[in-house]
């Protein structure tokens, strides 16, 4: 199989397969959703793979808020920073997980989550960030901040290529990607930051959008990697938060999501469930007739993508490996070393907060 998921850090046990790529994926989802993204981004990667072998290693933040399951499943199958930062790793895909602080800054695992942005630029080949994972990028790197929406963009949305680039060879002119955030990176503020927006819709905006550095960093809002279900589980999560009174507005059913007959049978039982507000009633919920009322259709175009970025990987891999020069001013697999992100900033910004811009491809000893 071209996919291997391992958490053997030690590669004179397991040496890297010739012209295989090595992958880390940084999963800081929550335990709802800790496994299925596991299996969404391991899925997509095997169907992107065809013959380059991939090796696919799994790594979370500390910090991130886990229940004593979720804990348990992290100590089974991830790996933590301590072997992180020695790893060598051609390539990162990094999620974000669900906000608990206004700021991002003020999210307790900030500093690490800096701290792996600076090393992916200068470690990487490329880095996927996905969704809040991309948005805390930007702003560490640029000072770019998010915005908030006045509604939860949620759905599937047809996006366009905005340009010729190597990531979006041989997409349709039009593709659906699945969305589901609360904030946004407008474009304006993209393009005067100098980044390069490689996929847009009209109606939920920039969707894919990188920048060349060290290491070519690439940017989702969407979620392309999501399988059938998952914004049908996030909307029955939402409508169980508002029977229980945890949120104060019912969820809207995802944009073009359902067809017409399921989204009228789900709009029916919303209102029911309105004018029932309890916790009990979501026992009712019809998942069985949702599930087959789901218009899928991203995958394709999903795997398309990802299959530009391996190629582009295994192309920048093999230039490295003829001309045997580091990518960046340490070899590859030499010993980094650690500098906290707060003392790098000083002692009076204890939140990782900045202002001003800084220089992305500054030099570390």
């Amino acid at each position: 199989m071209p996919l291997t998921v391992t958490r053997d850090t030690d590669l004179r046990n397991s040496p890297p397969r010739p012209g295989g790529i090595e992958i880390g994926l940084v999963n800081n989802m929550p335990d709802t959703a800790l496994k299925s993204t596991e299996a969404q981004f391991a899925a997509l990667l095997e169907a992107a793979a065809g013959d380059i072998p991939v090796r696919l290693r799994l790594f979370t933040l500390p910090l991130v808020p886990r229940t004593e399951r979720g804990a348990q499943h992290l100590g089974s199958s991830y790996l933590g920073l301590r072997d992180f930062w020695d790893s060598r790793l051609d390539a990162l895909i990094v999620t974000g997980t669900e906000p608990r602080a206004a700021a991002l800054a003020d999210e307790p695992y900030w500093p690490a989550l800096a701290e792996v942005i600076e090393w992916a630029e200068e470690h990487t080949i490329s880095t996927v960030w996905s969704c809040l994972a991309a948005h805390a990028a930007v702003f560490h790197l640029d000072g770019i901040a998010r915005h908030p929406l006045a509604d939860k963009r949620f759905g599937v949305f047809a996006c366009a290529k905005a340009g010729d680039h190597p990531l979006t060879r041989g997409l349709a002119p039009e593709f659906p990607v699945p969305h589901s955030r609360w904030n946004e990176l407008p474009e304006n503020d993209l393009r005067a930051g100098g980044y390069e927006i490689l996929t847009r819709s009209a109606e939920a905006g920039v969707d894919m959008f990188a920048r060349q550095g060290r290491s070519l960093f690439v940017f989702f809002q969407g979620h392309p990697e999501y399988d059938t279900t998952s914004l049908l589980g996030e909307y029955r999560r939402d409508l169980g938060r508002y029977l229980r009174h945890e949120r104060a507005i019912c969820p809207a059913l995802p944009h073009g999501y359902f067809d017409a007959a399921t989204a009228a049978l789900l709009t029916d039982f919303a209102a029911r469930a309105h004018a029932d507000r309890r916790e009990d009633t979501l026992a009712e919920f019809p998942i069985a007739d949702a599930e087959r009322g789901v218009r899928a259709g991203w995958r394709s175009g999903a795997a398309q993508i990802y299959r530009n970025w391996l190629g582009f990987l295994t192309e920048q891999k093999a230039r490295s490996d003829e001309s045997a020069a580091p990518r960046t001013s340490r070899p590859r697999g030499a010993k980094h070393r650690r500098t906290s992100y707060i003392d790098r900033r000083g002692v009076g910004d204890p939140t990782g907060a900045f202002v001003g811009a800084r220089d992305r491809r500054r030099s570390t000893p």
